[in-house]
């Protein structure tokens, strides 16, 4: 094996060239150059409170369902959840303290549906979300 590179029994693979390639930026200006977005706060947990009043609903998916946890599939445009800071692709973490990773459906579904107000820790979660809404939301 002495002279001989470890990936020398691999095929070999030629790309195609660019038509047109994107132009080089140096590391050090990549933080204000509008090809590469440098803002990863949106992936952060955050925390929602949400004040729901008497018949009030909170829709959530079937964790189940999912390979990433409890989802929120869609959220009513100008609705309190909405003004709260919730959207569509936002993992559920915890609500009033209680571990929303691993829960089963109708526990949490008695959680959301007997609190007045919750307190949820939310990340959004977009990774693999849209193949998993086509199969699962009707």
């Amino acid at each position: 094996m002495e002279g001989r590179l470890p990936y020398d029994d691999f095929p070999v693979v030629f790309l195609p060239p660019y038509e047109s390639p994107p132009a080089w930026v140096p590391p050090h200006e990549r933080v204000y150059h509008p090809d590469y977005n440098n803002e990863l706060t949106q992936f952060l947990p955050r925390t929602v409170v949400l004040k729901k009043p008497p018949g009030a609903q909170v829709r959530l998916r079937d964790p189940a369902a999912a390979l990433s946890g409890s989802l929120f599939t869609s959220v009513i445009p100008d609705s309190d959840a909405h003004r709260a800071g919730l959207q569509e692709g936002d993992q559920v973490l915890s609500v009033n303290d209680v571990d929303f990773q691993d829960i089963e459906h109708s526990k949490a579904v008695e959680i959301l549906k007997t609190a007045r107000e919750i307190t949820m820790r939310v990340r959004y979660f977009p990774y693999n979300y849209q193949r998993q809404k086509e199969r699962t939301v009707h």
